[in-house]
């Protein structure tokens, strides 16, 4: 976690989190592709398609080279990523947000090791993510709208709506 507790790594949201964490990554790997939503250079939001890795304690976003998403990204870090809800309104698992920033990573190294377990065609863009929010909405009992939002330093809040 940074010094100032307002990011936090895949890693650290798991141990202070672990079912919350289990249920979005669950909800992520149950399809492959996902919305990620970034800033372009006047500002406004720009929604794209993505697929997302959970690795080595980290949150990953690979890009194919200069795609718009990871220009965009290079410009200002900030994201939104959102789980692909699937077919139909069941929403299994509910409803699951991703917000943070995006670090883009040159280590060869780094590179190699996510390129040797999820083979991406070459090359391509990777970032690390740095959370600042991750949030479930999912109904309880067919009555209430429940609302889990995480944030580094703050913790789990749960709000319940009927």
């Amino acid at each position: 976690m940074t010094a100032n507790d307002t990011t936090a790594n895949w890693a650290t949201f798991t141990v202070a989190e672990p079912d919350l964490a289990r249920t979005v990554e669950e909800r992520f790997g149950a399809f492959t592709h996902h919305v990620l939503a970034t800033l372009r250079k006047d500002g406004s939001p720009r929604t794209t398609g993505l697929e997302v890795r959970f690795l080595d304690g980290e949150l990953w976003l690979g890009m194919m080279p200069g795609s718009v998403k990871a220009l965009d990204l290079r410009r200002d870090p900030r994201f939104a990523l959102q789980a692909n809800p699937g077919e139909g309104t069941g929403m299994g698992g509910g409803d699951v947000r991703i917000a943070g920033r995006a670090v883009e990573v040159e280590d060869p190294a780094v590179k190699g090791a996510y390129s040797k377990e999820v083979e991406p065609p070459e090359p391509f863009h990777l970032f690390r993510t740095e959370l600042t929010e991750v949030v479930r909405t999912c109904v309880e009992d067919e009555t209430y709208l429940v609302v889990q939002v995480w944030q580094p330093g703050a913790g789990l809040r749960v709000v319940k709506r009927r």
